[in-house]
């Protein structure tokens, strides 16, 4: 590990320029995906459209999984790919410009902080952060180290919603005071599994990375871990984050000074350990407001919206459906408004301020990661404590209220330990 820091310190000393002083704008940015059975591979395809952009490494800790893909892009592109294990490899890989990580949540940001370490450019999947504290570290280490570092949140560069955030700011729907963000995913149980031997294929100390040492169970490998306080965060944590930082984007807000949760399981005894049905609440300093909604099973859709949000404001309110459309309903009759549905190229962004290092370009910054997962955070918080709790956002931590400030970090397994300096 030593000789990891002296790569890091090195590779930091590099600064904004890096990139830019290294190659012409026509030259190939070389990227690494980690984490991809699941996610990665959307990774995958979508650097696979842009023009002089590759994936020349998979960092999967299940080579089972890792040599399948690899085996996919190949039999596509008739190119072999590079698969690893242990990240730390693409880190101290030099000829590599970014990573793309789609790993489980409890390695989202030491993945960040390390590749900013390491001189990388890194796009991060939502939630940024497993916990609040990790999402400032993120942030302090895209500054020191001048990288570009893009949240996962694709619908900040929907052409529709980047418009729909201007009409809002622009009065379409009046004074704009409530946001209600909406999750109503198919959920099922995920059954009860044994703990069992560790496959032959799997580096499980690699995946574990941060969280605590836990024996091998098919309850968190591979998707199940979503559900476990140690890897995941729930599906507020989960689908959760793209609505969640749809409301702040929309309401203009960050971190709220009041939140409030309740909820739990209902229909199955299974290995979930995170809440089936949540539903929280945050009120902002500037007196706005935002409801959070998690439902998992049977439900309807509201207002025709069954993941997404809803903004209200005094002249009306506007829907969000999904990553790419909105529409608008006026005064007391609901009168239709301006609507529109069109995607955009969140991988795109990404690169383009890889290339040009103008960060003022980039639609989703490493800021947006901290405060939509944070909010994810709280919610969880004030649901495992059941009770209100007050927050300052400036502080970033609960008013005088030592067990739930305890609860914005987490005991890091050694040597995966987000640093207190990065």
């Amino acid at each position: 590990m030593q000789r990891r820091h002296f790569l890091m310190t090195s590779a930091s000393a590099l600064g904004a320029k890096a990139f830019a002083a290294s190659k012409s704008p026509n030259d190939t940015v070389r990227i690494a995906v980690l984490g991809v059975n699941g996610r990665g591979q959307n990774h995958i395809e979508g650097y696979s459209r842009l023009k002089n952009v590759e994936v020349v490494s998979l960092v999967e800790p299940d080579l089972t999984v890792g040599r399948k893909v690899a085996g996919m892009m190949e039999g596509k592109t008739g190119r072999k790919v590079e698969v690893v294990q242990d990240l730390r490899r693409v880190l101290d890989d030099k000829t590599i410009d970014c990573i793309s990580v789609a790993t489980p949540n409890h390695w989202h940001a030491l993945a960040t902080v390390w590749g900013c370490q390491a001189g990388k450019d890194v796009y991060v999947e939502k939630p940024g952060s497993h916990n609040v504290l990790e999402g400032r570290k993120m942030i302090e280490a895209a500054q020191k180290y001048e990288r570009v570092v893009q949240h996962g949140v694709q619908l900040r560069s929907s052409v529709a919603l980047r418009e729909a955030v201007e009409k809002l700011n622009a009065g379409v729907i009046g004074k704009v005071y409530m946001s209600r963000a909406l999750i109503y995913r198919w959920r099922p149980s995920i059954g009860k599994h044994p703990v069992t031997e560790v496959p032959a294929e799997l580096d499980y100390n690699i995946w574990q990375g941060p969280a605590r040492e836990e024996a091998f169970s098919r309850r968190l490998v591979h998707y199940n871990w979503h559900y476990s306080w140690a890897h995941g965060n729930g599906e507020i944590g989960n689908q959760g984050v793209h609505e969640t930082d749809m409301s702040l984007w929309g309401l203009g807000e960050q971190m709220p000074r009041h939140v409030g949760a309740m909820g739990g399981k209902f229909l199955w005894d299974d290995d979930k350990q995170t809440p089936e049905v949540l539903s929280s609440s945050f009120l902002f300093e500037s007196g706005k407001y935002l409801e959070v909604a998690v439902r998992h099973w049977c439900t309807n859709e509201e207002h025709g919206v069954g993941v997404g949000n809803i903004f209200y404001g005094s002249e009306g309110y506007m829907t969000i459906h999904g990553y790419s459309k909105y529409a608008t309903y006026l005064g007391q009759k609901r009168e239709p408004g301006p609507t529109r549905d069109e995607s955009g190229d969140h991988y795109a962004n990404f690169v383009e301020v890889v290339r040009s290092r103008d960060k003022s370009l980039l639609h989703g910054p490493v800021e947006t990661a901290h405060y939509s997962s944070a909010i994810a955070h709280l919610g969880n918080i004030a649901h495992r404590l059941g009770r209100r709790l007050e927050f300052d956002p400036k502080t970033e931590k609960f008013v005088g209220d030592a067990e739930a400030d305890r609860m914005l970090t987490r005991d890091y397994r050694a040597p995966f330990v987000v640093p207190d300096k990065v």
